[in-house]
C-alpha cells in the first residue's frame, strides 16, 4: 500500500517469477501430463537446455528442484529418473526411501495382491498388450541386467495400471523407487527369477481370473519375504 496526502491507495504488487521457477514448472508438467512418465529417464542436462532455451546452470537448478521435491532421482552413470508425478507422491517416495525391505515387501504382498485382482477384472485390450510387451522384455535380460531390473518393476506397476484407480496408482508409483532397489539387492545375492510366476501372474491378469491372479501374487510376495527373512 502507498500512502498520499493522508489517504492509502491500493498499489499493484509486481510479480517476479525467476527462471528457475518458469523451468522447473516446466519440467513439472512434463512429467504431471504422463509425457514423461514414472520410471523413465528425463532428457540429458544438454537436452534439456535446448528444449527450455535455457542455461545449463537454470537446467541444472530447476531438475534438483524436483530432485528435492521427490520427483526425480539421480542415479550416477545412469541419468536422472521420474519417481513421482505429483509433489505428494514425492513427499511418500522421500518418506519410503528409509523403509525396511521388508515393511516394504510385506506393505506391496497386500497392494499386489488386490491390484492383481482388480486388473483381472477391468483390464482392457491395451492393458493386455502392455502386460505382454513387459513381460516379453523381463523374459528377455539376464536377471541382474539394469534393463531386467527395470522390467520387473514395469510389470508390476502395469498390473497396476490395469487396475484403473488412480488413487492406487499414484500410491504405488510413490513405492517404485524403493521396489526397484530391493529388487536390485536380492537379485545380487539370489540366483532365483521367479519368470514362472511372473509368467502365471500375467496369464492370470490376461484370462479374466480375478481369484487365481490374487492367488499367485500373494504367493509371489510370500516367496520374497521368506526369502528375505531367510538372509
Amino acid at each position: 500500500m502507498e500512502y498520499r496526502r493522508g489517504t492509502l491507495l491500493p498499489v499493484q504488487q509486481v510479480r517476479r517469477t525467476s527462471l528457475i521457477a518458469q523451468v522447473t514448472e516446466q519440467l513439472r508438467t512434463e512429467i504431471r501430463s504422463g509425457r514423461w512418465p514414472v520410471g523413465s529417464r528425463i532428457p540429458t542436462e544438454p537436452e534439456l537446455t535446448e528444449l527450455t532455451g535455457t542455461g545449463r546452470n537454470t537446467v541444472r537448478e530447476a531438475v534438483q528442484a524436483l530432485v528435492h521435491a521427490g520427483m526425480l532421482e539421480r542415479r550416477q552413470g545412469s541419468g536422472t529418473y521420474v519417481t513421482a508425478d505429483s509433489d505428494l507422491g514425492g513427499a511418500l517416495t522421500k518418506y519410503f526411501a528409509d523403509a525396511v525391505e521388508r515393511d516394504v515387501l510385506e506393505l506391496r504382498q497386500a497392494l499386489d495382491t488386490h491390484a492383481a485382482r482388480l486388473a483381472a477384472q477391468r483390464r482392457d485390450a491395451a492393458d493386455i498388450d502392455s502386460l505382454r510387451q513387459h513381460l516379453e522384455e523381463y523374459r528377455q535380460r539376464p536377471n541382474t541386467d539394469d534393463a531386467a531390473i527395470h522390467a520387473d518393476v514395469q510389470l508390476h506397476r502395469a498390473i497396476v495400471v490395469a487396475s484403473h484407480n488412480p488413487v492406487y496408482l499414484e500410491f504405488y508409483d510413490s513405492l517404485l523407487p524403493v521396489i526397484e532397489q530391493g529388487i536390485r539387492s536380492r537379485t545380487a545375492q539370489a540366483a532365483n527369477t521367479y519368470h514362472d510366476q511372473h509368467a502365471e501372474l500375467v496369464d492370470a491378469v490376461i484370462q479374466g481370473d480375478p481369484e487365481h491372479a490374487a492367488r499367485v501374487a500373494n504367493c509371489l510376495l510370500s516367496s520374497l519375504i521368506s526369502e528375505y527373512s531367510g538372509r
